[in-house]
């Protein structure tokens, strides 16, 4: 901020607003809080900004433009002012009492949780959709942290609208390249006019950035590991494709976005009985090695084949080969580059790296299983809790049980209401005490299932109780043999 200050406590900024002091600067702009000497109590928000030379024309009539919008969600903008003969506009707005959203991330990051982050994305898609449909369309183009002021009640408002415009159809590249680095969108640098994708990318930016703890604000290789493990999800796809670099690769409106986000964001778990929309994501954690959790994600996916229109199951590991045995057996040859194979109509995917399994989960797939192994480390852990249905694989034996109770503990640090428990080959008397143990009812005993490739009666009783609230309405389809060659 290198322009010098114009306004001071106590002046009157045309004939009507007393200056009392500086709450905020930044860019080419400062704000300050004013007395109105007409209406006696009533306080305004002063911005003052330098005009480039030459745009005093269309500093003037986006000043006019925004007077006229109206929104729960933007502050009203009541009176404007340009001074020529010292390159300075005013605008004149309600005062917002409250705290940006990058003051309240720096203090309040432990009530960053999944419940405001899908009450945030709400909000901004809300006054977007009013900026994009209003006529001509406004374009915000600054979305930031610091240009999101949070009431008490944690109501959005967008605060600072110094760089917006109206989108001009026979517009080329946009005039001035303005934007805060890591949130505006890449095209705002040149090349072309940004228009209501240019928001879409704020938003997207927003998004991760809270959802990384402030690491990340572009999408880059890698930067799903750092996303928070309670988010749903449905999110981090949608982040990704807002976060494209081309703007015809991301969604092209916040309608589309509404679409996307058609379930609802604000627990990790599914409601009580699923509606059919989107891809169902299991996820099964082995408590050790050896309980057998791949077996059960085989027998889980062939039951859940029954059920449900197309199922894969994906080994999410690039060292397992339990898959690639598979496989070899299922083809009858040695193993070649293709990973993905199919048996019975299932689909199986063999040695899947993270970052391969996001684009399995954006609707191609009616149900996923998720085979994570035996409990190793966090970013397996993060996929479990982002699931659906996260599953946990323990023994009935009495001298392994406590790998699950310590597994149990540990995840007790990540509430999840739709955690269930399975012992294969448990009798009554162990899945009742491990319900005392873990303090839960969502113990389940697996029967004896020698081939998981083919359901016999009592594993079909067992995962249809297990899994009730999960599943359509539907007969079963079809029985399964897995044959070798």
């Amino acid at each position: 901020m290198k322009h010098a200050h114009l306004l001071v406590h106590g002046e009157v900024l045309g004939e009507r607003y007393v200056i009392d002091r500086m709450i905020g600067e930044g860019g080419m702009s400062r704000v300050y809080l004013a007395d109105d000497t007409k209406l006696p109590g009533k306080k305004w928000a002063i911005k003052e900004s330098v005009s480039e030379p030459g745009m005093q024309r269309t500093v003037h009539d986006e000043a006019q433009l925004l007077i006229k919008l109206s929104h729960p969600r933007l502050p009203r903008i009541v009176d404007f002012f340009h001074l020529s003969a010292v390159g300075y506009s005013y605008l004149v707005m309600d005062y917002i009492q409250g705290m940006t959203l990058e003051k309240y991330f720096r203090g309040h990051r432990d009530k960053i949780t999944p419940d405001f982050l899908f009450s945030l994305t709400e909000q901004l898609l809300d006054v977007l959709e009013y900026l994009h449909r209003h006529e001509p369309q406004v374009v915000f183009r600054d979305l930031k942290p610091s240009n999101i002021m949070l009431t008490e009640q944690l109501e959005v408002r967008l605060i600072d609208f110094g760089i917006a415009r109206s989108y001009r159809q026979e517009g080329g590249e946009d005039t001035v390249k303005l934007g805060t680095v890591g949130f505006a969108a890449p095209e705002q640098y040149g090349g072309r006019q940004s228009d209501e994708r240019a928001d879409l990318y704020g938003l997207g930016a927003i998004l991760l950035y809270l959802a990384t703890g402030g690491k990340f604000s572009e999408w880059i290789t890698g930067v799903e590991r750092h996303i928070r493990g309670d988010l749903a999800r449905e999110m981090v796809p949608v982040i990704r494709k807002l976060l494209q670099y081309a703007p015809e690769h991301r969604y092209q409106s916040t309608m589309e976005v509404r679409t996307a986000l058609s379930h609802d964001l604000r627990t990790t778990g599914p409601s009580p009985v699923r509606t059919g929309a989107g891809t169902l994501v299991v996820a099964v954690l082995g408590a050790s090695a050896g309980v057998g959790t791949t077996h059960s994600c085989i027998a889980l996916g062939h039951f859940l084949g029954s059920r449900y229109g197309k199922v894969a199951v994906v080994e999410l590991s690039v060292k397992s080969t339990a898959f690639s045995r598979i496989q070899e057996i299922a083809e009858g040859s040695k193993l070649g580059s293709n990973r993905q194979f199919e048996i019975n109509g299932i689909h199986f995917w063999r040695q899947t790296a993270r970052n391969e399994v996001i684009p399995l989960l954006g609707g191609s797939y009616d149900a996923v299983v998720l085979d994570l192994g035996s409990y190793r480390d966090s970013e397996r852990l993060e996929e479990f809790l982002r699931a659906d249905l996260p599953i946990v694989i323990g023994s009935a034996a009495e001298w392994r049980q406590h790998d699950l109770i310590t597994l149990a503990r540990m995840l007790a640090r990540h509430p999840q209401t739709n955690r269930l428990y399975a012992l294969p080959m448990a009798g009554a008397n162990p899945v009742r005490e491990m319900r005392q143990v873990l303090g839960t009812s969502k113990v389940f005993s697996l029967p004896l299932q020698q081939d998981p490739f083919e359901m016999n009666d009592d594993s079909q009783v067992a995962f249809a109780q297990m899994l009730q609230d999960y599943l359509p309405a539907a007969e079963p389809r079809r029985r399964f043999r897995f044959r070798k060659s």
